[in-house]
């Protein structure tokens, strides 16, 4: 059972509504904290106003295996972000503001059709600067019938009130690990104070809904899984993170470390991002999480496994 519907049928949903939609007035909703008044149509680094925006939405089948299971990830894909980062690979969406303004109507429609499909869960991508719409949203869905786990799908730079008024509404917690040092994040995000921020609001994930929990189908249910993805020349600071992980986290975290790094957007003006990385530092990243002992990665390649369990 999705963790809402306790929520829901107490009454206590409508609380962690209306808790929500009050930081958009003096807008608080991610540690940004731009004050502007999102209630009256206003904008902050987000650019997104009173309505979500979306870009599109489907199954997925491109996600990690425990998400995508038999029917794939029931995927909402929100325009805009937080985050700056020069080598986005969803650019025109983050950054370029592709896609349209939705009620919250269109987006219980979104998510009911989703659930038809036989999708396992409603995942919320780059839902972060949209809690409030989101939720105003799952109340009527829910009166409509949903009942699919939620999955908060964020570049991991989230705020630890909102992520509060979270608990008990979000099952899966998919947060981005980025970096592990505040000048890179700064130069390459243009975001302030990433790591104490990421690393705050992971612990508040985890102290939510615990390490990853897969049924006997393969398909997760609740708990926290955390991507990682692998740049050149050592930038994202994997030892850090990984170390974070095992010893303030927990070293049965989920964790996918990522090799899809490409150049694109606006990578090329960061002559250490003009490339992709290489196999030694895939390799280099895998090794460090093995060091780490860190006992569950996703993605591994088998080569990787056989040379892991070998050493």
């Amino acid at each position: 059972m999705a963790a809402y519907l306790e929520l829901y049928h107490s009454g206590k949903l409508r609380e962690r509504i209306d808790a929500a939609v009050s930081l958009l007035e003096s807008c608080s909703v991610c540690p940004r904290s731009c004050g502007v008044n999102r209630l009256a149509g206003d904008v902050g680094k987000c650019r997104t106003p009173r309505e979500a925006i979306v870009s599109s939405y489907g199954p997925h089948f491109g996600e990690e295996a425990p998400l995508v299971g038999r029917h794939g990830s029931g995927t909402i894909f929100f325009t805009n972000c937080n985050l700056r980062c020069l080598f986005c690979q969803n650019y025109s969406i983050s950054q370029q503001g592709e896609g349209q303004k939705v009620s919250k109507e269109e987006l219980v429609d979104m998510m009911l059709s989703l659930q038809a499909k036989g999708c396992h869960n409603i995942n919320l991508v780059s839902p972060t600067h949209v809690v409030p719409q989101v939720l105003e949203a799952l109340e009527l869905a829910v009166e409509s019938g949903l009942h699919l786990p939620l999955v908060y799908n964020s570049g991991g730079y989230d705020s630890v009130e909102t992520l509060r008024i979270l608990d008990g509404i979000v099952d899966i917690y998919m947060p981005d690990m980025k970096y592990d040092d505040e000048e890179t994040a700064r130069e390459l995000s243009g975001i302030e104070n990433y790591p104490e921020v990421n690393k705050a609001a992971i612990k508040e994930m985890h102290r939510q809904t615990g390490d990853l929990e897969i049924n006997e189908e393969g398909v997760a249910q609740r708990g926290l899984l955390v991507r990682h993805l692998v740049l050149p020349h050592g930038l994202a600071g994997t030892k850090g993170i990984v170390n974070f992980l095992s010893k303030e986290i927990s070293r049965n975290t989920y964790v996918n470390i990522m090799d899809q790094y490409h150049p694109c957007y606006k990578a090329f003006q960061i002559p250490s991002l003009g490339r992709r990385i290489s196999p030694a530092e895939f390799r280099e990243a895998l090794s460090l999480a093995q060091e780490a002992k860190l006992s569950r990665l996703d993605k591994i390649h088998p080569v990787e496994v056989l040379r892991i369990r070998s050493e």
